[in-house]
């Protein structure tokens, strides 16, 4: 079935931030782990593996549209240097993805693609989810106290 050309270049330029978003997760999870911090590490993985899923379920809808799925394309990712810088730069680009999810669904209901604005919903409710985890943690550092937090950190996780 073909796809509007301009939804398959959102949809390309939404997978570009999957695709960044999975290194940029796996970085920081790896780093985490290297300080022995197992949970945090666990989580963080988590939260990549769930964008491998996104990046996957775009390349099909690219494809089944007749489109060309560019992965050879990633954005600047931004690496912290400690948890706190992590987390932040993980919630500042989980707000950039919402706001790209909710332009592509806008896009998808004026070219009535109603099945592709679907998608775009499923994958839009798990970003938010990630913004609301970062979110958390960040409130956790400010109220316990960055070393409390990190030694909650500690382990093996889950």
């Amino acid at each position: 079935m073909k796809g509007d050309d301009k939804l398959i270049k959102v949809l390309n330029d939404l997978l570009a931030d999957e695709l960044t978003a999975i290194s940029q997760y796996m970085v920081h999870s790896e780093m985490c782990d290297n300080w022995g911090y197992g949970k945090l590490h666990k989580d963080i993985e988590k939260k990549a593996i769930d964008e491998m899923h996104h990046a996957e379920w775009l390349i099909g809808r690219i494809l089944f549209l007749e489109g060309m799925p560019i992965v050879s394309k990633l954005n600047q990712m931004k690496i912290g240097k400690t948890v706190q810088e992590m987390v932040s730069n993980d919630q500042e680009a989980e707000l950039g993805a919402i706001k790209a999810y909710n332009a592509g669904i806008a896009l998808a209901g004026e070219v009535g693609d109603e099945s592709t604005g679907d998608l775009l919903t499923t994958i839009l409710k798990m970003e938010e989810g990630h913004h609301d985890w970062a979110k958390k943690q960040r409130t956790q550092i400010e109220q316990m106290g960055l070393e409390n937090y990190l030694s909650n950190q500690a382990g093996e996780g889950e």
